[in-house]
Formats: C-alpha cells, sequence, structure tokens
C-alpha cells in the first residue's frame, strides 16, 4: 500500500499484541486458536499459584506483581488441566509477535519483550529465570529460545516472501510487544521518557533504567526493546474500546460520537460513566471489575454517552497518571500516542482532567510500526542505536490543561466522586455473579 518497491525493504519487524498466546506445535502450526490478553479464563489457576507460594504479598515481593487469570503463567496451566492433549502437542508458547515471526522465517524464538510478558523473565540479565520456572511450575522446555528484540533471526522464506510481495532472505528481527514497539516510536529512549497510549486499550509508561514495580496498582516493568533499559508499563484494559462499544449500541461510529461529545460541556450534565468494562489491571488488578453509568436520566442524549465515556476513561487514566506522579516516576514531558490521540476534543478533555500537558507524536495511531521499523533499522546496522532514533520522532501539537477554574472543579469533584465510586462497584462484584 505504502508503493514502496521490494529491493528498497532493508528489514522486516513485527509489533504484536503482547499476553496474546499463541501455542505452536514443532512445525509452527498453531495447536489451538489464539488466546486474547483480555482473555481471563485461568482466574482459578492463577488463584491457586498465589495461595501456593504464601499469598499476594510473598508473590509480590519475589516476582513484582500478582500474577491474574489473564497472565500467560496461568494460561499454561489452564491449556494443561483442561487441554491436556494439545498441551503434550505443544513445542513452544509463543506470543502474537513470535508466531508472525515464524511464519515469516521458520524460527520459533521469543524476544526480550515477549519473554517479560510472562513473568518468568530474569529482567536484568534477560534469560529464563530458572527459580521463577521451577517454582510456577512452568514447561521450561516449551519456552522459546530468547533472543534480542533487534537481532536479525533469519530471512524472509520463499513462502513468506510471496505471501507479502517481497523479496527472499529480507531481514527479519525478533521483533517486539506492542508496548515497548510504542515507546521506541514515541521517541522515549532516554530514562525518564514517558508516554500515554489511547487505543483499544491503554497504558501509561515511562522509560528507567533498572526495574521498578508498582505491584500494588498493577504496575510492572518490563525488558524494552533497548537493552538496557525498561518500560514501566500501567495498563488500563478498555480505553477506545469503551467507545467502541457506545458506537456499536447505538449504531454509530467513533468519529461520531466525539463529535457529539464536543457539543457537551465538562462533567456530562451530572452522568458518570465508569469504563472497567472487562475488568482492569491498572491502577487496580480486578478481573471481575465491571463498570456502568451512574446517574443516568430521562434528559440524557447520546451526546452525554458520549461525553460521559470520554470523561470516565480520562479519570481513570488520571488515576493511573498520579500512581506514577505519586512515586516520582513521571516528572516531565508526557507524549500521547495511539488511535485516541488523532482526537482534539479528546486529547483536550484528558488533558483537563489529567492537569498535565499532553504533546501528541506525528501519526499517533502508526507509532508501534514506527517503533518496530526503526528497530529493524538499528539491527540491520541503518542506525547506530537506539538513542539516534530520539531526533526522528516528531511531535505536532501540544494540549495544555485549562485554565478555567469552573471546568476545574467540576472535573475535582467529579473525579473524587469516581475513586468513591471504584469502591462501590467492588462491593458489588459478589452481588452480580
Amino acid at each position: 500500500q505504502a508503493d514502496v518497491p521490494a529491493s528498497r525493504v532493508a528489514g522486516i519487524g513485527f509489533a504484536g499484541q503482547m499476553l496474546t498466546m499463541v501455542p505452536l506445535d514443532a512445525a509452527g502450526t498453531p495447536v489451538l486458536g489464539a488466546i486474547s490478553w483480555m482473555d481471563s479464563r485461568a482466574d482459578a489457576e492463577a488463584a491457586r499459584r498465589v495461595r501456593r507460594f504464601g499469598g499476594p504479598g510473598v508473590v509480590r515481593l519475589v516476582a513484582g506483581a500478582v500474577p491474574s487469570g489473564k497472565d500467560i503463567v496461568c494460561k499454561m496451566a489452564w491449556i494443561k488441566r483442561n487441554e491436556p492433549a494439545a498441551f503434550e502437542r505443544i513445542a513452544a508458547f509463543c506470543d502474537a509477535t513470535g508466531y508472525l515471526v515464524q511464519r515469516a522465517t521458520g524460527a520459533m524464538v521469543a524476544d526480550h519483550t515477549a519473554g517479560a510478558g510472562t513473568g518468568l523473565l530474569d529482567r536484568k540479565r534477560r534469560r529464563w529465570d530458572p527459580l521463577l520456572v521451577t517454582a510456577i511450575g512452568a514447561p521450561r522446555r516449551k519456552l522459546p529460545r530468547l533472543v534480542p528484540c533487534a537481532e536479525v533471526v533469519g530471512g524472509l522464506t520463499a513462502d513468506a516472501a510471496g505471501d507479502l510481495g517481497l523479496r527472499v532472505g529480507t531481514p527479519v528481527i525478533a521483533g517486539m510487544g506492542d508496548v515497548p514497539a510504542a515507546q521506541v516510536g514515541a521517541g522515549c529512549v532516554h530514562p525518564g521518557d514517558a508516554h500515554l497510549c489511547l487505543a483499544t486499550s491503554g497504558w501509561l509508561c515511562t522509560t528507567v533504567d533498572r526495574p521498578r514495580d508498582i505491584g500494588t496498582r498493577g504496575i510492572y516493568s518490563l525488558a524494552a526493546a533497548h537493552p538496557d533499559q525498561f518500560a514501566m508499563v500501567g495498563e488500563s484494559e478498555t480505553v477506545g474500546e469503551c467507545l467502541d462499544w457506545l458506537a456499536a449500541r447505538l449504531g454509530t461510529d467513533v468519529p461520531a460520537l466525539l463529535e457529539q461529545a464536543a457539543t457537551v460541556e465538562a462533567g456530562a450534565d451530572g452522568l458518570l460513566f465508569l469504563p472497567w468494562l472487562f475488568g482492569e489491571r491498572a491502577p487496580v488488578t480486578d478481573t471481575a471489575l465491571r463498570g456502568g453509568f451512574l446517574g443516568l436520566g430521562l434528559d440524557h442524549t447520546e451526546a452525554h454517552l458520549a461525553r460521559a465515556v470520554v470523561e470516565g476513561i480520562g479519570y481513570n487514566l488520571r488515576w493511573l497518571v498520579e500512581t506514577f506522579v505519586d512515586t516520582g516516576q513521571l516528572t516531565g514531558d508526557l507524549r500521547v500516542i495511539g488511535g485516541g490521540a488523532r482526537s482534539d476534543v479528546w486529547l483536550q478533555s484528558l488533558a483537563d482532567i489529567v492537569r498535565w500537558p499532553l504533546d501528541r507524536v506525528a501519526e499517533p495511531h502508526h507509532v508501534g510500526a514506527v517503533g518496530v521499523a526503526l528497530t529493524a533499522a538499528v539491527g540491520t546496522g541503518h542506525l547506530p542505536g537506539y538513542e539516534a532514533i530520539a531526533a526522528r520522532v516528531r511531535v505536532d501539537a501540544t494540549f495544555a490543561p485549562t485554565e478555567d477554574t469552573e471546568v476545574v472543579e467540576r472535573h475535582e469533584r467529579r473525579y473524587r466522586a469516581f475513586r468513591r465510586a471504584h469502591k462501590l462497584a467492588t462491593a458489588a462484584e459478589p452481588l452480580l455473579r
């Protein structure tokens, strides 16, 4: 689609969904359908492992975070318990990126970010942690070989080259997950750099030079693409997905919803939205948490619903931002990326709510692809290193928080109500099952 001759393609990288499991047999064929990062079928296995190791506090101290049913090691255990025949056929538990790399080259590997996503990685040495693997009971022989993100693992096979319309043998790097790819594509390649993503899910990520975790808030440091850095990430499960959900129910699309939201004043005339439509990871970890509308009345319109959803997402992200600020992990500029960043309405509302200037990266919805492409340039020697990437990333707009004191106070009141509403939603969980 870019109309670039195959002869000019110097290298290829893939950046796939993190924590989406694709178990492969020895021939590279999927043994089961991919298990999404949002899939929480392994909740019972997660609870069993936490009890086995002495409770959440002990697990958090050893591993940095408490596993949930959405995590890779718990899904491995679920397959072993519920699909034993399939489990025996599995040669490698790959993620989405690893599957694409295998399709492209025949190599069955896990990049460092994929390894970090399992929770089984020795993050400092970037190798499988033998103690964790043994303690958790993970199948060591089914874990792929670990390789750096920028390493060329092979060339395009004839079949893959035919599928892609590219040259046989074109170098393919190990690639990375979507969050570390966005970290690179946002130009956040120095410690202290930070970015916020508004996509199907959303996340806040700061670049750090050693692992830093806030386990009580579901915030964990992944290995970054840069071999000496880490991505300290707090992920919110349903961000753009909340707007997709509302658009589908109302028979419209997200751009139209955002146009409607712009017609309603801040505060949505008393309507408050809780955005936990499929559980949450950060700033709270709770796969059973569910959301909804509070204060809904006959006088509310579709536009009010849209505004409330935009603001509810904003309050949840403010909670995440505050967690980073309070622990000293966010002190400077904050870049914003993702499909949602194309909306000026959304970004201005978000800046007003979080009380932090937001710098939008140019072409924000392509940042992950740009990040892995620049990493491929490093891996193939076309860039001298990750540090050369920052100068190639451009900010096209800055959204400053409003100075309207009435709007500020309105959001302050509603944010306090939002935090109280989370307690109500948590208390309601057992009643709604």
